[in-house]
């Protein structure tokens, strides 16, 4: 019996979709209807856009009509573009799978702020990692929870609470929180816990909010906190 052949890793990182059709397809997104899409829109017309879809929803699927459209609009060989990939994705786990799925159709993506191109072999690469941190902060969630609820065990209690907030998960969260152009909501969703989680584990984390908003001051408007 022959053994298969593994992936050659030079075609992970090919660039896609193989056959590009140049067309370019925007989608943004702001969460409350008081928040203005306009910075987001220019940045995506001025990105050469032929169209965008944009959402005045949360990040859940099924309150993002306007993504939903967007998904469907995409041909094979076009890009969708984002402003940001906390605009796109729920999650970091989130990002992985539908990004995944638009390769699966060989469509590209971009995202402006993050300077992030899966047409182009970098970007491939930037992904993988990306899906390897997403598999690795998952294994430390199941892994804090089982040992969480192992030490319950040993103290006579039927159940435990989850161990979530990793000291890794919080770590990527100092690092991420000076940045003015992300959200505390998003920075949660990326790494998986909730706003709550990230202001009961990190004490100061309005002061490194704060020194975000006083180094780019122009940066603030339409950020929430």
């Amino acid at each position: 019996m022959s053994t298969p052949l593994e992936p050659d890793p030079l075609e992970l990182l090919a660039a896609e979709p193989a056959v590009r059709t140049e067309i370019r397809i925007g989608y943004a997104r702001v969460s409350t209807s008081g928040q203005k899409l306009d910075r987001q829109l220019d940045a995506l017309t001025e990105a050469g856009c032929r169209r965008i879809f944009a959402d005045k929803k949360s990040g859940k699927d099924d309150l993002r009509p306007e993504l939903k459209a967007c998904h469907a609009f995409l041909q094979g060989g076009d890009t969708l573009v984002v402003p940001a990939l906390d605009r796109y994705g729920r999650s970091l786990k989130d990002l992985v799978n539908m990004v995944g799925e638009l390769r699966a159709r060989g469509i590209g993506f971009t995202s402006l702020h993050e300077r992030l191109d899966t047409t182009t072999p970098g970007g491939r690469l930037i992904f993988h990692v990306f899906a390897a941190l997403a598999e690795f902060i998952r294994e430390l969630i199941v892994s804090g929870t089982r040992e969480g609820l192992a030490a319950a065990r040993a103290r006579g209690n039927v159940g435990g609470r989850p161990v979530v907030a990793t000291p890794e998960i919080i770590q990527a969260a100092r690092t991420l929180l000076p940045n003015p152009e992300q959200s505390i909501t998003s920075i949660a969703k990326l790494l998986g816990v909730s706003p709550g989680t990230l202001y009961n584990h990190i004490p100061d984390l309005q002061e490194l909010r704060a020194a975000s908003r006083a180094a780019v001051p122009a940066q603030t408007e339409g950020v929430a906190l």
